[in-house]
């Protein structure tokens, strides 16, 4: 007979969990590993509440499995390591992200891009290497193996730094990738969520001009005056697109509802780039001759390895880029997520696990 949460494992651990689709989150009481030797293991003080954790306590991508503790944008400090950690000692501040875990060994893992390995193991609902599940941040604690915690820089907030574990690196990661951290350029951002409002603030700190792309007029001060954006576009206005056309280097597409591409493309230059960050429930309409005619390109990209990760946290520390949050105690979870759904956050909520998860 299969093992209750509570038994799986010899430590015992507290947090919050769905128990069905109806996403609905409650006390849950689980059990996580020992502290292996190349294992860290520490209290979680904040957890952000990322997009996909809606998604996945509702079951809307199909493969939720039940009961789940989510969470992937965790903080906290070092309680204890194994006797082969060399990274990190006990009162660390670290942090853990979407994954813990890859096969270490494929050409991806070679080139720090853990997080196009084909085995890579994320952070909750999901399966550990030893068959067990794995429960995420919105508990009292969390333990993984060292190289996928990452060093927290100092002058980084724990709060507001949390969505960088998730909403920063996804939004980093292209403007790498994709050459767009380059000086000068005029990037596009769709969507003023927790992903958007971080790629702005990045772009900003690369030198861009930075223009915010959104169907909601009442998001533009909001856009130019508090984040920094340098214009705002009302993708529903036919004069500002047409007036727009063909100016911008390349466009950080954030959003995750079905929504047409002809008009993001006619915003770019020619050799210009959409890139999708998002990722809509049902497939998008791909205009074809925009692409041929100005050699354009549409790409994805997810995440980021544990080495770019790093990079970016640091990066935010020196430009004192951090998200713009609002912190709730753990009781006020499924109100949050209700809140979410709607879009009514500014712009990414932080559970302040530390001080008000109880034990029941």
């Amino acid at each position: 007979m299969a093992k209750s949460p509570e038994e799986q494992h010899p430590v015992k651990a507290f947090g919050w969990a769905a128990r069905d689709t109806s996403g609905v989150l409650s006390p849950f009481k689980f059990s996580r590993r020992e502290t292996g030797e190349k294992d860290v293991r520490f209290k979680v003080l904040y957890c952000g509440i990322c997009h996909s954790d809606l998604h996945h306590v509702k079951n809307d991508w199909g493969a939720s499995k039940y009961p789940m503790v989510p969470g992937h944008e965790i903080v906290g400090v070092v309680t204890d390591v194994g006797s082969k950690v060399t990274k990190f000692k006990v009162g660390d501040k670290v942090g853990v992200g979407c994954m813990v875990g890859s096969c270490r060994s494929c050409v991806e893992c070679k080139n720090d891009l853990e997080n196009y390995c084909p085995k890579k193991v994320l952070t909750y609902d999901f399966y550990y290497h030893d068959g067990t599940m794995l429960y995420g941040g919105y508990s009292d604690h969390m333990v993984a193996d060292e190289h996928f915690v990452l060093r927290w820089p100092d002058n980084l907030p724990l709060d507001a730094g949390a969505p960088l574990l998730c909403a920063g690196i996804t939004t980093y990661s292209p403007l790498i990738y994709f050459e767009l951290n380059k000086p000068g350029l005029h990037l596009g951002v769709v969507g003023l969520g927790g992903l958007g409002h971080i790629a702005v603030k990045l772009a900003k700190a690369f030198g861009a001009k930075v223009t915010v792309i959104s169907t909601s007029p009442s998001k533009g001060k909001e856009a130019i005056e508090n984040l920094g954006a340098d214009a705002f576009l009302v993708s529903r206005d036919p004069d500002q697109m047409k007036a727009a056309m063909g100016t911008m280097d390349g466009i950080l597409d954030t959003v995750s509802a079905v929504h047409p591409l002809l008009p993001l493309l006619s915003l770019l230059k020619n050799h210009g780039k959409l890139v999708m960050l998002g990722a809509p429930a049902k497939p998008l309409e791909l205009p074809v001759m925009p692409l041929l005619m100005g050699r354009k390109i549409v790409g994805g990209s997810n995440i980021g390895g544990l080495k770019e990760t790093q990079e970016m946290l640091d990066f935010c520390a020196k430009h004192n880029i951090k998200a713009d949050v609002e912190v709730i105690p753990i009781d006020y979870v499924n109100t949050a997520m209700e809140r979410l759904e709607k879009a009514d956050v500014k712009y990414r909520f932080v559970i302040e696990v530390g001080n008000t998860l109880k034990a029941a």
